[in-house]
């Protein structure tokens, strides 16, 4: 089955015609305009729009390793050690406040709950490629820390607390001045500043991020990861097609998001495509990203996409619009507007 999808030529002389906002669609025909919207509705989908939290932004170097600060070291799990005399009592802060102390066999470290084991603390290049390799096709995130860093110690409470909620993704921690492989591997893989992230899928490095906060972290571990939101993932054109035909009977309106593996602006606005996927049952939402294979490259140049992220407001088979951008008021209005709701920016 084949639709007419064809890119909508914008017309300058439209009222409708935005270029300021990004904006290349046809305008709807409308006999008379929809009523303004009630208060109670305006606050439903204000309420929809993200408030950015406040993200992590320093770095720090890793040259600074032979500068041990005692104060951070509790923050990370450690590699148990033998000792002849009784193991100390941990704290770690990551949990919930509550120190356990270690059995009679002297094992070393404190243990932590089965919540804290799901990060995993790599100690040598071996377990880290094992790591990867037992991941198969899951999200693989590695932390990069250091014990002397502030901002890996802020960060790390964030990573084991998505390893909580994220239960097909694999987190791994490996501390460069743990020992001297660990910091050959650093300099290895050209890791300069802490906290620094990569992630890997099929033992392949699909992303890296240095210095980031919370934020952009759990948005990095949704857009990579993500495989059981609202959001359908489509792979080639045939799937937007089969799309296309699942949804022609209802008249839905599809909004599909085109995009890029390595685009910031693509994560950034994917969390409010996920939330708005859940609270809006009238709109189907779906995902392409543009270099996972030669069938969806193709499909970017067929709708003359050009810039990312972009969305096609499909409707009947025929692109009625599209937005350029990765403005979530922005983003909300036009699906709003496509929705026949009257909106004035």
């Amino acid at each position: 089955m084949s639709f007419n999808l064809k890119r909508v030529v914008p017309n300058h002389s439209s009222p409708d015609f935005n270029p300021s906002s990004h904006l290349l669609f046809n305008p709807i025909p409308s006999p008379l305009p929809p009523p303004p919207l009630s208060p109670a509705t305006m606050a439903a989908f204000t309420n929809l729009i993200l408030k950015p939290p406040t993200t992590i932004h320093s770095t720090t170097k890793l040259h600074i390793f032979s500068h041990y600060n005692p104060k951070l070291q509790s923050f990370f799990p450690t590699k148990p050690k033998p000792h002849n005399h009784k193991p100390p009592l941990f704290i770690t802060k990551a949990t919930s406040g509550a120190a356990t102390k270690t059995d009679s066999s002297g094992a070393g470290a404190a243990k932590t709950n089965k919540e804290e084991d799901k990060v995993q603390h790599i100690h040598t290049v071996a377990e880290f490629e094992a790591a990867l390799r037992d991941a198969k096709q899951k999200l693989v995130v590695v932390e990069f820390a250091a014990r002397n860093s502030k901002q890996s110690s802020e960060i790390y409470p964030f990573m084991v607390n998505l390893s909580r909620t994220c239960n097909d993704v694999v987190f791994l921690l490996v501390l460069g001045d743990e020992s001297d492989e660990m910091t050959e591997f650093f300099k290895r893989e050209k890791i300069e500043k802490v906290p620094h992230f990569n992630f890997y899928k099929n033992m392949e490095k699909i992303h890296e991020e240095e210095g980031i906060g919370p934020d952009r972290l759990a948005g990095d571990v949704l857009y990579y990861g993500d495989s059981h939101s609202g959001v359908a993932q489509l792979h080639n054109r045939e799937d937007v097609e089969k799309l296309i035909a699942d949804h022609k009977e209802d008249n839905k309106l599809i909004v599909l998001d085109v995009g890029l593996k390595h685009c910031g602006p693509c994560v950034k606005v994917y969390p409010t495509v996920v939330k708005l996927s859940k609270q809006m049952e009238t709109v189907v939402f779906a995902r392409m990203n543009g270099d996972e294979n030669n069938s969806c490259m193709q499909f970017l140049k067929d709708m003359d996409v050009v810039e990312v992220p972009t969305f096609l407001f499909i409707r009947d088979g025929e692109i009625g619009g599209r937005y350029v951008g990765s403005g979530k008021g922005e983003l909300i209005g036009e699906i709003l507007r496509y929705q026949g709701v009257r909106v004035t920016y």
